[in-house]
């Protein structure tokens, strides 16, 4: 998993609330087991036309936009389903944050698990962002995730809270795998005394 460091970019908003996993990438597509490929179906529904044409005033789809990392969304953002390719479709687009006043339980663990940050904030400071990225490429956001801090482009700071072990994860690219792996020598030494000890296992 990717480290996740210190963004600065123009933010994205999408203030519709209740976003669900299916609007971030529909059913059609959890035929894949691979975590690329799915970024240019995020939002599929919102972002094209029937014909396969952009939707031209979709926020993803406007220039400014398109190469964003952070997104700005409202209230219980992933929720429905627990699929894990949510998070995989906003990672393989190139968002790294998503800020929201609140996310669906699984859809937040996951983020973290994927080298994705959900950051969650109080109402009246998502709105803020929103405004500001309303500005497009006029307003950039820094979010760093050892101060805790995400700082706009008017020096307004907002500071929250993550996990100790998360953020650990996110800082140094360890997903379950990794943090597995990391105990490799444990694992073996282990496996070897069971052999000597109860060979007849």
């Amino acid at each position: 998993m990717e480290k996740f460091e210190n963004i600065t970019g123009v933010a994205a908003a999408m203030p519709l609330v209740n976003i669900d996993t299916d609007m971030i990438i529909p059913k059609q597509f959890l035929k894949t087991i691979k975590r690329t490929g799915l970024g240019v179906n995020l939002f599929e529904e919102m972002r094209y036309n029937d014909d396969g044409s952009e939707v031209s005033d979709f926020v993803l789809n406007q220039p400014a936009y398109r190469n964003t990392e952070v997104l700005v969304a409202g209230d219980n953002f992933g929720c429905g389903s627990s699929r894990e390719h949510a998070p995989w479709a906003l990672l393989d687009f190139g968002i790294r944050c998503v800020i929201s006043t609140s996310f669906a339980d699984i859809f937040y663990s996951n983020c973290f698990k994927n080298g994705i940050l959900p950051v969650i904030l109080p109402k009246e400071q998502v709105q803020a962002l929103m405004k500001e990225a309303e500005k497009g490429e006029n307003a950039r956001v820094s979010i760093d995730l050892n101060a805790q801090e995400i700082t706009t482009s008017e020096g307004d700071v907002f500071s929250f809270s993550v996990d100790a072990f998360k953020k650990h994860c996110l800082l140094n690219g360890l997903d379950d795998i990794s943090l597995t792996m990391a105990k490799e020598q444990a694992i073996s030494n282990f496996e070897d005394k069971v052999r000597t000890d109860q060979p007849w296992v």
